[in-house]
């Protein structure tokens, strides 16, 4: 009945835990959820115009917009080939089927975002390392590079200057298409280099991509796209062929929030508001995991990455932080390979200080007990 895709379709371990967080008293460090308190407001009058059918490619205005935005990183990102998702996962999707074939080698970093996997898996990607160095070429038969430069999903990291150069001219070289994903890259609380590594690139074939969901409403549902000429032609049959063209509500809501007056200020405010979030969550951190576990602070996005100081397979302890009333993401799931034991994925941006504190102690507990009994820690090697 089922294409043999289907067969290597696996199901997403975080929209089940979402599907549990609204309990009462849960505390959710899994999905990457904006804070509650800083989503915004609207109400207006809807002109008829937002519900009728829009161009596959997005709305002119939006475009425009995006468009300047990109060219000023340097990215060669004309409105005619900026393209308007329905979420940047669209992007993903739509990317993966233009160039993933069942072993198709598709480069990706280990880890990386689990969605991209759970799509590149569906087209039957095999996966080869992502190699930044200046000799490092074990991704040098790559169709595709996918990669997240900036404050990376699960780790938090940040390619440097070097490792961005390297990249860009490596995929220039072998012929790879680059995919670069920059959702976080405006919640940023140190420096570090965030240039597009695709703005580097003289030459070869790139697509870029970015969300409003971190900086204004994940529930809107929109993200962006630009390519290079070779590719945005194709993108855009794809999309067709997908969903017609994604919401023009949402893309006119969009569009007024991010030219409003206060769109900057609202984004000063959103960096503050994490970065004293991110800095409570490490005070925690330090409390209930600082013999536990071993961490850099992230100097942007949402998400902490924790490396237990013993080989703990988390999976095996997320069903009883969530009877506990905790949520959390097993590192384990963000490889494209067989994953090294011991790592968790902690958001941060969304719980508040008192249920910090108690999910936090509560992960501790369940850590320390599973890493002091040889039962747990070899069941699921054995």
């Amino acid at each position: 009945m089922f294409s043999q895709r289907v067969e290597g379709l696996r199901p997403s371990p975080i929209r089940s835990i979402l599907a549990v967080i609204d309990r009462p008293g849960m505390v959710s460090f899994a999905g990457g959820l904006p804070a509650t308190d800083v989503l915004p407001a609207w109400s207006g009058t809807v002109p008829p115009e937002l519900l009728q059918y829009g161009p596959s490619e997005g709305d002119g205005d939006l475009r425009s917009v995006v468009s300047e935005n990109l060219r000023a990183l340097g990215i060669d990102a004309p409105v005619d080939r900026v393209m308007i998702l329905s979420g940047s996962q669209q992007g993903i999707d739509l990317t993966a089927k233009l160039f993933v074939d069942p072993g198709t080698p598709v480069a990706v970093d280990d880890p990386t975002y689990l969605a991209a996997l759970q799509v590149l898996r569906f087209y039957g990607a095999r996966f080869t390392h992502l190699g930044t160095g200046p000799t490092d070429g074990s991704g040098d038969d790559a169709r595709l590079a996918y990669v997240v430069p900036t404050f990376a999903n699960p780790t938090g990291a940040c390619m440097t200057t070097a490792e961005r150069d390297n990249l860009a001219q490596t995929c220039v070289r072998t012929g790879a298409v680059l995919f670069e994903d920059d959702p976080y890259r405006d919640l940023v609380y140190e420096p570090c280099d965030r240039t597009p590594v695709v703005s580097r690139m003289r030459g070869g074939s790139w697509v870029y991509q970015g969300s409003f969901s971190k900086t204004f409403a994940p529930g809107l549902r929109l993200g962006f796209l630009a390519a290079s000429d070779d590719l945005f032609r194709h993108l855009v049959v794809a999309k067709q062929a997908t969903d017609l063209h994604s919401s023009r509500l949402s893309q006119r809501i969009v569009h007024d929030a991010i030219t409003a007056p206060g769109w900057t200020d609202r984004l000063a405010h959103l960096v503050g508001f994490y970065r004293a979030r991110r800095d409570v969550f490490e005070a925690a951190l330090r409390r209930h995991f600082g013999d536990l576990a071993s961490w850099e602070t992230p100097r942007g996005g949402l998400f902490f990455w924790l490396r237990l100081r013993q080989p703990v397979d988390t999976r095996t302890l997320l069903g009883e932080a969530i009877e506990r009333g905790v949520a959390f993401m097993p590192g384990e799931e963000f490889s494209p390979g067989t994953p090294a034991l011991g790592t968790m994925r902690l958001n941060f941006s969304h719980a508040g200080a008192d249920d910090v504190e108690r999910g936090l102690a509560t992960l501790a507990t369940l850590v320390a007990g599973a890493s002091t009994s040889p039962s747990s820690l070899y069941a699921s090697l054995g």
